[in-house]
């Protein structure tokens, strides 16, 4: 039974979807103005997680992921690089799919835009105006009431004893601290800064808030009532806050059911930013020599609620147990041994203890553990030729349903490698010194062959080779 911890209510909660097993779910996804970083990646892959999980439960997911390509911040970095918006989103949002496809993360359903839906947006920001929730302000903008919502701050738990609504307690940037509990933008009057970029509302001529973006979107796809809504620790005030009031406050019906958020992601101890040298995208860290699925197992360690501390230590931790991994895959391939009922158990008790430990609001500390556990077992017995091929087999099962979710094995390795004509005869040739005990040759051929990228294994049943 799959539990999972809603920010909402501060505790663990048996999740059952509005519509039976037809999971309805948005999440905050990235705002292209620069390339992600490894934190952001983070969020992505806890996504990734959750999707592939409740697929595996049996759940049918529609994931929303949205892209903000209109905000504060891409508008200064367009005018920074003389780029229009769509120059810029064209830019980033390729290296952006390009680093998810790398990372083995699966596409959401729908990727909306928010310059694609400004109309759902003035839509939205009308009704809240008609039924008085918002106002227009002394500059224009469209400004959300939050006096007019008595449950303001339900999910950021925010004390708003001493609450000041109204013209000095307006904020109209996107994003501003706890501090700032007060009335924000849902539309942004024009104003020279914005250039070119506006669009024409009964209101007046301006821009949508940020917050406002979201809410349309995800109404629009997903219904006004949806059951999971995901993000980052940092959007839980004000932006998520914002959202239940601006589409609660529209609608009058709960918006989403459940919400996660994930924790921040640290760099050798410290917050990562470019000012202490330790702020890395994707591309820098590929670019050290790390695989995808060792940044992918490094990120995914750790359970979602808590801060992950990133270093290249435990990276490389992570590109080893990569590699076990699937020297293991291999291994099991060609297992031959005369078996034993002990295994049978172990195999059973891993699979119990994996769903059990992912049911638990993705406990991935335990079911990582649970699984490597269950890699030395079979390792050992496979060593003492222990393994039939009829448990090798379910023992394989088992790893590619463990893969199916975590997504971190070589299977390439499992399949050694693809010899072309000249090494496959210099295997042969190594085989046939080694009959007529010329092991010097045998000795020659191997180093040779270990300079070309091939590993051989002697084993019971012959020869075996894998990537170095």
């Amino acid at each position: 039974m799959l539990k999972l911890f809603n920010s909402l209510s501060l505790r663990k909660e048996v999740f059952k979807p509005l519509d039976d097993k037809a999971v309805k779910w948005y999440a905050c996804g990235p705002t292209l103005y620069d390339y992600p970083h490894i934190g952001n990646y983070r969020a992505f892959l806890f996504y990734d997680l959750l999707q592939k999980w409740l697929e595996h439960e049996g759940y049918k997911v529609t994931l929303v992921m949205n892209i903000t390509d209109v905000d504060d911040k891409t508008i200064n970095k367009s005018r920074e690089r003389k780029e229009t918006l769509s120059e810029l989103y064209q830019f980033y949002s390729k290296a952006f799919f390009e680093s998810l496809d790398q990372l083995g993360i699966k596409r959401a359903a729908i990727y909306p835009r928010a310059t694609e839906h400004v109309p759902q947006m003035i839509a939205l920001v009308e009704k809240l105006l008609t039924k008085g929730i918002a106002y227009k302000g002394e500059d224009g903008s469209i400004y959300f009431k939050i006096s007019s919502f008595k449950n303001y701050g339900k999910l950021s738990h925010l004390d708003l004893k001493g609450l000041k609504a109204g013209a000095s307690g307006r904020v109209g940037t996107d994003e501003y601290e706890k501090e700032s509990v007060s009335d924000f933008a849902l539309w942004k009057a024009w104003t020279p800064d914005d250039g070119e970029v506006f669009w024409e509302a009964p209101f007046g001529k301006g821009r949508p808030g940020w917050h406002i973006e979201c809410s349309a979107m995800s109404m629009h796809y997903l219904g006004e009532s949806f059951d999971v809504h995901t993000g980052g620790v940092d959007l839980t005030f004000p932006h998520h806050e914002n959202e239940i009031a601006q589409s609660e406050g529209a609608t009058g019906v709960r918006f989403a059911k459940y919400w996660l958020h994930n924790e921040h992601l640290l760099v050798e101890g410290r917050k990562m930013s470019k000012r202490f040298k330790n702020f890395y995208t994707l591309r820098d860290v590929l670019a050290k020599g790390y695989s995808p699925r060792a940044l992918r197992l490094l990120l995914l360690s750790t359970h979602y609620r808590s801060q992950l501390n990133f270093t290249f230590e435990a990276l490389d931790n992570a590109e080893n147990t990569v590699k076990k991994l699937g020297e293991f895959a291999f291994r099991l391939g060609r297992a031959k041994g005369k078996g034993g009922r002990s295994l049978d158990s172990v195999l059973a008790s891993a699979k119990k203890s994996f769903a059990g430990a992912l049911d638990d609001d993705l406990d991935v500390a335990s079911a990582l553990a649970t699984v490597f556990d269950f890699v030395k077992e079979f390792n050992k017995a496979i060593d003492d030729e222990k393994v039939s091929v009829a448990q090798a087999a379910a023992a394989l099962d088992f790893l590619k349903e463990f893969d199916s979710v975590f997504g971190v094995v070589d299977w390439s390795a499992s399949r050694g490698v693809s010899l072309d004509a000249a090494i496959e005869k210099l295997v042969a040739e190594r085989e046939e010194a080694r009959r007529n005990k010329d092991f010097k040759r045998a000795d020659e051929i191997r180093a040779l062959l270990k300079s070309k990228g091939i590993i051989l294994e002697d084993t019971p049943t012959g020869v075996v080779w894998k990537k170095a």
